[in-house]
């Protein structure tokens, strides 16, 4: 498990804990850029959207392998979650030149599928391996 206080600074983590499970469990090279996408967006939202930067507050990455053929990582933020069902279209040419807001739909496009848990406090997104 992953444990960051909610500093953009500690985004950093993420990409060596990617590393360290993509040889622990003999992941294909392929599946490295996808995985550390979405983790790296959904921690960076976790920090910056569910706990507003607050460092006094925790976000936590843990990963989990479902079966022989997939693997799941469950980001939790300590807040209130969201309406992710509402999130806005990026490639909507409203949408087009706005900075941020793509988080959620490049995860989604990564990643095998997306779940969210706790009004959208936890994001878990899974690959098939």
């Amino acid at each position: 498990m992953l444990r960051l206080s909610s500093n953009p600074k500690n985004i950093e983590y993420v990409e060596p804990f990617v590393e360290k499970l993509v040889k622990q469990y003999h992941i294909s090279p392929d599946m490295y850029g996808n995985i550390l996408i979405s983790l790296t967006e959904a921690v960076n939202n976790a920090i910056r959207h569910g706990n507003c930067n607050d460092q006094n507050k925790t976000v936590k990455v843990s990963m989990q392998k479902v079966n022989e053929h997939k693997i799941a990582f469950q980001i939790s933020d300590e807040g209130t979650g969201f309406d992710f069902n509402s999130v806005p279209d990026p490639t909507l040419p409203e949408n087009i030149l706005k900075m941020g807001g793509r988080g959620v739909f490049l995860m989604r496009q990564l990643c095998d599928d997306i779940l969210f848990h706790d009004n959208g406090s936890t994001v878990e997104i899974q690959f098939n391996i």
